[in-house]
């Protein structure tokens, strides 16, 4: 079984402490700990290294490294009505509002260009599922 990983902000919240404090424990090398992409994990077996007995109890702990994967999509469709626009809008930002699995948030922003007839969504997802449908349903709509 893989051993488990935790934030910096889950070793600072269990050991009441600050998170610039355990960060600084991690730079100083006094607090083992892994990066991985731009954050830092640290395993349970370096937190009772550091803490010189059983680590505290971390809430929303798991085994082994259970991280997060998020999507920002930028959208640009050209020539496209305001009409058209304003109800693909209206579509992709309640598909957004749906529930979905895990709690996932999904988040979306659109512009429209007069001038260009042009229309900019962004989509934030924590559901990369969910923004694939979103992105399709773009697709159908703006398919001529």
């Amino acid at each position: 079984m893989s051993e488990a990983l935790f934030t910096v902000e889950q070793v600072a919240q269990s050991l009441n402490l600050h998170v610039r404090t355990i960060r600084n424990y991690v730079a100083a090398g006094r607090l083992k700990a892994t990066r991985i992409g731009k954050q830092y994990r640290i395993a349970r077996s370096d937190l009772e290294a550091f803490t010189g007995g059983a680590s505290p109890a971390i809430e929303g702990a798991h085994p082994g490294f259970h991280g997060r994967t998020d999507a920002t999509l930028v959208i640009q469709i050209e020539a496209l009505s305001r009409d058209r626009a304003d109800r693909l809008t209206t579509a992709l930002m309640g598909a957004a509002k749906a529930p979905r699995a895990h709690g996932a948030l999904m988040n979306v922003a659109s512009s429209y260009d007069e001038g260009r007839d042009s229309l900019r969504v962004v989509i934030m997802s924590g559901d990369l599922r969910a923004a694939a449908d979103l992105l399709a349903m773009v697709e159908a709509v703006t398919r001529h």
